[in-house]
């Protein structure tokens, strides 16, 4: 999804009208974005600028997020004066940039101007328990298979009274139980 820069300067604006932020250092730097529409196009929002090979996170005084961070290239700053520097020299590189205000989440307007982040790793939203639970479906998805594999030769085995195999067949489903009991 492409965003206008008709739509980031209304949702710079409204931000502004709305919200008061930590550092009034923040609001100019949103006030120069708002107003140079060559480096407006060049800015994105997203959620965790901190990942952004140039990022800035600002916070509003109703949140208890830092006030401003400034990131590039791994080097962080929450000097928001150098970033405004940098941001002004180099008005022609992407800037990702985060908001930290109450309810950013449920906001209709922030969710009409922020993108997806391309810095995120695939697995990042996915928690421990989750890859916990995705590995034990797994593991129990395979137990299945292999059950109903065995079962399907034991009765094969069954039918061609072959004896010798039906034995092995019973050996392969008792170690099988075994290994699934020790997970």
């Amino acid at each position: 999804m492409t965003v206008s820069v008709l739509q980031k300067k209304r949702f710079i604006n409204w931000f502004l009208n709305n919200y008061q932020l930590k550092r009034r250092e923040s609001v100019w730097i949103l006030n120069y974005l708002m107003n140079h529409e060559r480096v407006l196009k060049n800015v994105h929002f997203v959620e965790e600028a901190r990942l952004c090979p140039k990022g800035v996170i600002i916070s509003s005084k109703c949140v208890d997020d830092p006030p401003f961070r400034f990131y590039k290239e791994q080097v962080m700053t929450s000097d928001p004066e150098k970033s405004f520097h940098d941001i002004r020299l180099n008005d022609h590189e992407t800037i990702y940039i985060q908001l930290n205000f109450q309810n950013a989440n449920q906001s209709y307007r922030y969710a009409g101007v922020l993108e997806e982040n391309p810095y995120l790793p695939n697995d990042y939203f996915i928690t421990e328990k989750d890859q916990q639970e995705a590995e034990n479906l797994l593991n129990r998805m395979i137990y299945e298979f292999q059950l109903k594999k065995i079962q399907e030769e034991i009765d094969q085995a069954l039918d061609e009274g072959d004896k010798e195999r039906f034995h092995q067949l019973i050996k392969e489903l008792h170690q099988l139980s075994d290994e699934t009991s020790h997970v």
